[in-house]
C-alpha cells in the first residue's frame, strides 16, 4: 500500500500551536503517514515583532526548524492538517496567506477529494477556539477538501478538545498545551491518516 502524505501548515508564535503540530505529527506517523511539518512566516518586520517579547526569538528558532510550507507540499499532500492560533476568534493573518497562495492549485482542482483538518490555540477559555476552527473550514470546503472533523471517536475527546478540532488554552502565560489536550491532538493525526489514506484508495481505484 502507497504511503500516505499528511502536510501540517501551521502558525505560532510561542510554540503552543508548534507543540500541538507535533503531536498531530506524532499521530499521524504512527497510522503510517510520511508527514511535513512546515511553518509559515512572519508578514510582519523586526520593529513589529520587538513590541511582543519573545516574538522574534521564537520565530527565528522555528524558522531554523521549519521550513515554509510551499505549493508543492499541498499537491504532495494527500491529507492537510492547518493550524493557528485564534486571532479575534478568527485565522491568524499569516497563516490565511498562505492559504490564499493555494489559488492556483485550486484553479486546477489539484486539492478537490484529499483531507482537510484544522487546531488551534488561544490565551483565554473562551477566545474563539472553536470559531477559529470553524472559520477554516470555510476556506477547506472552497479548496475541495474533505472536511475531517474529530466527533467523539475517541476517549480523549471528552476530557480535552473541541469535536471540530485539537485546542489548547495557554493563558496569559504561554502555558504549553497539557497531556490531555495533546492526546486528542495525537488522535487527529491518526484520524485524518486513516481518512486521507481511504479518500486516496478510492480516488485510484475510480
Amino acid at each position: 500500500m502507497e504511503t500516505t502524505n499528511i502536510l501540517i501548515a501551521f502558525y505560532s508564535r510561542n510554540g503552543t500551536t508548534e507543540a500541538l503540530a507535533q503531536a498531530i505529527a506524532e499521530g499521524a506517523r504512527a497510522a503510517g503517514a510520511e508527514v511535513r511539518l512546515r511553518r509559515v512566516r512572519e508578514l510582519v518586520g523586526e520593529e513589529v515583532m520587538a513590541k511582543a517579547p519573545g516574538w522574534s526569538e521564537n520565530a527565528k528558532r522555528m524558522n531554523e526548524q521549519y521550513e515554509a510550507p510551499a505549493e508543492a507540499d499541498a499537491e504532495w499532500a494527500d491529507g492537510i492538517v492547518f493550524g493557528t492560533p485564534t486571532r479575534f476568534g478568527n485565522v491568524s493573518s499569516e497563516l490565511k496567506a498562505w492559504v490564499d497562495s493555494l489559488g492556483g492549485l485550486w484553479f486546477q482542482g489539484k486539492l478537490v477529494g484529499k483531507a482537510g483538518s484544522a487546531f488551534t490555540s488561544t490565551s483565554t477559555p473562551h477566545g474563539g477556539n472553536e470559531s477559529t476552527l470553524i472559520t477554516m473550514f470555510n476556506f477547506m470546503a472552497h479548496l475541495g477538501l474533505v472536511i475531517v472533523p474529530l466527533g467523539y471517536g475517541d476517549p480523549s475527546m471528552f476530557a480535552a478538545g473541541t469535536p471540530y478540532g485539537a485546542s489548547s488554552v495557554s493563558g496569559q502565560t504561554s502555558a504549553p498545551p497539557t497531556a490531555q489536550d495533546l492526546e486528542v491532538a495525537k488522535y487527529q493525526g491518526r484520524r485524518v491518516t486513516q481518512i486521507a489514506n481511504a479518500l486516496k484508495a478510492g480516488r485510484a481505484a475510480s
